[in-house]
């Protein structure tokens, strides 16, 4: 009797340890679990969306160009409304992780299918923009290429052929691919 008073004694002493290291648990784990999203974050793809019009198109336009002009060197616009036939929106954005986001507007009008006026953004040229897609990791220089004498002393040179390979003799015929009519 004493034997199994003292196990049951032991296991709800053991019980009551073990309550009270989860409960400890669930605190820390939440701790831990607010922690977690600062340093671990998920993958963000790019996100490109519109149209691309640089400072370059933007110098190309003159008014009273007309439509067809305008659409071959912007693009067709992203938004055409039937409720105001006589403008055209060109909207860009990109969205990449870890950097701002870039969105640029530009509108172009007109009068009688003759541009009449531009209303844009700042516009990079098409330098900067490329520019600005890279990544900073694709931005630093590669390392060049080179060893010294002494680390490629470490490495025998391949030692010369012995004797020249043999050379086969050149086929001029060929024998023929079906058997000759009889």
């Amino acid at each position: 009797m004493t034997h199994s008073f003292f196990v049951r004694r032991v296991s709800a002493v053991l019980g009551l340890a073990s309550a009270a290291l989860a409960l400890a648990a669930c605190s820390s784990l939440d701790k831990l679990s607010l922690a977690v999203p600062t340093v671990v974050t998920p993958y963000s793809m790019d996100i490109v969306q519109g149209n691309v019009v640089t400072s370059e198109q933007l110098a190309a336009l003159q008014l009273g160009m007309p439509r067809a002009q305008v659409q071959s060197i912007l693009g067709t616009p992203l938004l055409v409304s039937a409720f105001h036939a006589q403008r055209w929106d060109y909207t860009f954005t990109l969205k990449r992780q870890g950097v701002a986001p870039q969105e640029r507007h530009v509108t172009v009008f007109f009068k009688d299918d003759r541009l009449e006026r531009i209303e844009a953004d700042p516009l990079p040229s098409e330098a900067e923009f490329v520019g600005s897609l890279r990544k900073p990791k694709d931005m630093a220089a590669p390392k060049p290429l080179e060893a010294s004498d002494a680390a490629l002393s470490k490495y025998p040179a391949p030692a010369a052929p012995s004797a020249p390979a043999a050379v086969l003799p050149s086929v001029s015929a060929y024998p023929p691919l079906e058997p000759a009519p009889k």
